[in-house]
């Protein structure tokens, strides 16, 4: 963790809908007028869409049915634990892009589904944000989740997860729902080790349940929508919370465990604003402190 330099991490699983809650922390640096260094976990992956596909093929062909994004075959952790921990020091590291489609290929005339070149991060940045699978994952080789002063937890219930995935990814990547409950299943082994332990790392967990029937999330023909959901927040630690605070701003809300509020859905934008604005605050305090060389307040629990 970093002082000067710090970093906010959101972690999820595909599908999660990481992005989304990326949006509402643009909103909030634009807000506070912060200058932010954006990474897409998707640029960690060792492969580009092409050499993933031939990898997947050769890992069948000799047996291999789990191999996938989420485990550390397919993506460069140690250049990520690199990346924290030079931006944590220094400020700087280097980074790239991800090109999903044709319209994030073309500004630079590549096909999509490639990496764009390693650049040095630019200096004068007030923070670096990540969003993707891996902003807390730890392995006998790596500790990504020690370098981190934020760390969100985006964790739909399984069956929801898997209905946006499917959806997203027929409607957005032309993918078939055969190829995507393919996936789902191959990448089972990775979540269950990379993933859901990230989770127990984090700082702030926030967990949407739909309020209708996703029983069988293979059938589903829409995704539930934040009207017809729970979310669920979870803090780690709940020292210094207001929760008479959030309870109040968050109308029909109230406290399932010491530690966790229940909301209405479709708070989950006013919800976040709430609770990371005044730790924002806190971690740029913190970080003016340290520029200035004075004492340091402490960071999250």
């Amino acid at each position: 963790m970093s002082a000067r330099h710090p970093i906010i991490a959101v972690t999820g699983a595909s599908g999660a809908g990481t992005t989304s809650v990326m949006r509402t922390f643009q909103q909030i640096f634009r807000r506070e007028g912060l200058n932010a260094v954006m990474v897409e976990g998707d640029s960690f992956h060792r492969y580009d869409r092409a050499e993933m596909r031939e990898r997947m093929a050769k890992a069948q062909a000799e047996g291999d049915h789990s191999f996938s994004h989420f485990g550390p075959q397919a993506n460069l952790f140690e250049e990520l634990e690199g990346l924290f921990r030079t931006y944590g020091e220094t400020g700087g590291g280097r980074i790239r892009r991800y090109l999903h489609d044709e319209a994030e290929a073309a500004p630079y005339g590549q096909p999509p589904g490639t990496f764009t070149p390693w650049t040095e991060i630019e200096p004068g940045s007030d923070l670096l944000f990540y969003e993707g699978l891996h902003g807390a994952v730890v392995t006998e080789d790596v500790d990504v989740a020690q370098h981190v002063d934020l760390l969100i937890g985006v964790v739909p219930v399984i069956n929801l997860e898997w209905i946006q995935k499917l959806h997203r990814d027929k409607a957005e990547r032309g993918y078939s729902a055969e190829a995507i409950t393919e996936t789902i299943l191959r990448r089972m082994p990775d979540y269950v080790t990379y993933i859901c332990p990230q989770f127990s790392r984090t700082h702030v967990n926030f967990q949407r349940v739909p309020m209708v029937d996703t029983s069988n999330p293979f059938i589903a023909r829409s995704i539930p929508t934040a009207d017809e959901s729970m979310l669920i927040i979870r803090f780690a630690d709940p020292r210094g919370i207001d929760f008479p605070y959030l309870l109040a701003m968050l109308h029909d809300s109230f406290m399932s465990r010491p530690n966790t509020i229940v909301c209405p859905g479709g708070k989950m934008d006013l919800a976040m604003q709430l609770i990371f604005t005044p730790m924002i605050w806190r971690l740029m305090e913190r970080r003016r402190k340290a520029l200035a060389g004075s004492p340091q307040i402490p960071e999250f629990a």
